[in-house]
């Protein structure tokens, strides 16, 4: 699936009037738990232009976790596609407001496709832009915080550091429960550059990333110097 920067705007656009209208303030958590996809992306980018923080559950993660994850942050709203469904469990479900990602005939599809006004909701860049758990190696998983004005801050030294350009194509191949991910979706969609989405599960298996940067002529990716 292409989607050009207007179309994506316009489904975030439109999902983001859907958000605010069940309630999504500032500060407020919204978990979204899909695969690597296109939706994923509209999700984000919605949580984002609704005034909420979006909390990432990447269903690959055992249910456990998702649980325990669901449990300590408390959203009231969780977004998700089938496989997010799955990973979760309908005990979980069943605690949450769930917006499907992947249903045939979306709720929002009729509203407006403006941007949502950031000062009518009270958005400010001291807000929340997202929370990530941590992966809990010295004990529970803990949820980093960050704001709107530190992610924008670190994307400023990147830019000026590594300069994308709209010509540029950048692979986003980190899962989203991971913060290398947020500047994969945010540099490359700052600068108007291409981000092409890596399969699913293509993180793991060095052959099929190399596929889909051949392929897609990819010119930045981010990655660990073992994976080199």
């Amino acid at each position: 699936e292409r989607l050009s920067y207007g179309e994506l705007n316009a489904r975030a656009n439109r999902l983001a009037h859907h958000l605010i209208a069940l309630g999504v303030k500032p500060d407020q958590p919204v978990a979204i738990c899909l695969e690597r996809s296109p939706a994923m992306v509209e999700g984000v980018l919605a949580i984002l232009k609704a005034g909420g923080a979006y909390l990432p559950l990447d269903p690959a993660y055992p249910c456990a976790r998702l649980r325990q994850v669901l449990g300590d942050a408390s959203p009231r709203l969780l977004l998700c596609d089938a496989a997010g469904r799955s990973a979760l469990g309908a005990e979980a479900l069943a605690d949450v407001t769930t917006v499907d990602l992947d249903t045939a005939t979306p709720a929002w599809v009729e509203l407006p496709a403006s941007n949502p006004d950031p000062r009518a909701l009270g958005l400010t860049a001291c807000h929340l832009a997202y929370v990530i758990y941590t992966s809990g190696s010295t004990g529970a998983p803990k949820g980093a915080k960050n704001e709107h004005r530190a992610i924008i801050n670190r994307l400023i030294w990147m830019q000026k550091a590594y300069a994308l350009n709209a010509t540029d194509v950048v692979l986003q191949k980190t899962p989203f429960g991971f913060d290398v991910s947020a500047w994969e979706f945010f540099w490359t969609l700052l600068e108007g550059a291409t981000l092409v989405l890596a399969p699913p599960a293509a993180h793991k298996d060095p052959d099929a990333l190399v596929k889909v940067i051949l392929s897609q002529r990819i010119t930045t990716a981010h990655f660990v110097p073992s994976m080199l």
